[in-house]
C-alpha cells in the first residue's frame, strides 16, 4: 500500500512507513507515505497527510544542522506547506510531468545513495518507553548506570546515547550497549555518530523547548559514503523517530500525553493484541487525534507560511 501516486521508478526497499526508489546509480527518491507503525508493526489504517508533515520536519532539521554534519539530501521540498520547492522542478524534468511532480515533492526527498550504518542511534533526555522499564529492572539503560530514585517522565541528569540494532519490518529493534556498537562499526565512527548524536539532540531539545514541547528521546540514523564520510539520513526528530511532550502538561511520575504515535500505542495497550502482524484497526477518533498531534508539532516547531 503506497497512498500516493507511484513514481514510474524502480522501489528497492519498503520500510515501515518510507519507499526508496532507484532515480540512477547516484541518487535515490525517499517517498514517505502515510503508513502508521507501532511496536515495529505496519497498522493497516494511515493517517492522511502524515508524510508530508514528516518530510517538512525532517527537511527542517536537515536544513538547520547541516552544519554540525552533512546529510544525505540533493534536492528536497518544502518546509513550509505550499512552498515553492527545488524537488518540484527536479521531479518535474526527471517524470516530464508536472502534476505527478506536484504530488510527490511535498513527501519526498532526493538524496545521495549511501551506506546506511547497521544501528539506529537513540538519544534519551527523560527516562520513559523501554529506558524506564530497563531502569526498573536493573538501574541502567543499555549498560549506562543511573542515579537511584528517578521516576518516571523525569529529566536524566543529562542526555544519555543508547544505541540499538536495525531491524528488518515487523521485528523488533534490540538495545545493544556502545561497547557492541563500536565492534560493530569500530571505534572512530561510532565515537562520531554517538558524539553528533548528542550535539543534534541538545541543540534541537532547546529549540524546542522554546516552543513549547520537550524532547524525551529520539533515534537518528546515519550512512557513509564511499570516503567513508558520516551524513545523517533517513528522518530527523519527527514524531514518528521522537517523543515530543508538551511542556504544559509534563509532570514528572507519569507518562505525559505527547505529540506523537505514543497516542496510538497507549490505545493499542489497552487491547488484547500480541504486538505481531497484522496490526489492529484502529478507531476513526484515534486517527483524527493522532493526525491532529502530528499537525500541531508541525505548527509549533516550523516557520509560518
Amino acid at each position: 500500500m503506497s497512498h500516493y501516486p507511484t513514481p514510474p521508478l524502480e522501489r528497492i526497499h519498503q520500510g515501515k512507513v518510507r519507499d526508496i526508489y532507484a532515480v540512477d546509480e547516484e541518487r535515490l527518491l525517499i517517498v514517505a507515505s502515510d503508513r502508521l507503525s507501532a511496536f515495529d508493526v505496519v497498522l493497516p489504517d494511515v493517517i492522511e497527510g502524515k508524510g508530508e508533515i514528516l518530510t517538512r520536519i525532517s527537511n527542517f532539521w536537515f536544513e538547520r544542522f547541516k552544519a554540525t554534519v552533512p546529510n544525505h539530501i540533493v534536492a528536497r521540498g518544502p518546509i513550509v506547506a505550499g512552498e515553492h520547492s527545488e524537488l518540484f522542478e527536479v521531479l518535474s524534468k526527471l517524470f516530464n510531468d508536472s502534476a505527478l511532480a506536484a504530488a510527490l515533492a511535498p513527501r519526498s526527498m532526493l538524496t545521495k545513495r549511501l551506506h546506511p550504518l547497521p544501528i539506529e542511534a537513540i538519544v534519551r533526555g527523560y527516562i520513559t518507553g523501554s529506558g524506564w522499564l530497563d531502569y526498573q529492572k536493573t538501574g541502567a539503560i543499555s549498560g549506562i548506570e543511573l542515579p537511584s530514585g528517578l521516576k518516571q517522565a523525569q529529566a536524566l541528569p543529562e542526555p544519555i546515547f543508547t544505541p540499538s540494532t536495525k531491524a528488518d519490518v515487523g521485528d523488533h529493534d534490540q538495545n545493544i550497549d556502545f561497547d557492541a556498537m563500536q565492534e560493530r562499526l569500530g571505534a572512530a565512527l561510532a565515537i562520531q555518530v554517538r558524539d553528533v548524536s548528542l550535539s543534534i539532540y541538545q541543540q534541537a531539545s532547546a529549540f524546542a523547548r522554546e516552543r513549547g514541547i520537550l524532547i524525551a528521546d529520539t533515534k537518528f540514523e546515519f550512512g557513509t559514503d564511499g570516503q567513508g564520510h558520516l551524513y545523517l539520513i533517513d528522518e530527523v526528530l519527527t514524531p514518528d523517530s521522537s517523543r515530543f511532550w508538551p511542556m504544559e502538561s509534563w509532570t514528572i511520575g507519569t507518562s505525559p500525553p505527547s505529540f506523537d504515535k505514543q497516542f496510538v500505542r497507549d490505545y493499542l495497550e489497552t487491547l488484547d493484541w500480541d504486538k505481531t502482524a497484522p496490526g489492529p484497526r484502529l478507531p476513526a477518533e484515534v486517527i483524527e487525534q493522532t493526525k491532529a498531534r502530528y499537525e500541531e508539532a508541525a505548527e509549533r516547531l516550523l516557520p509560518p507560511a
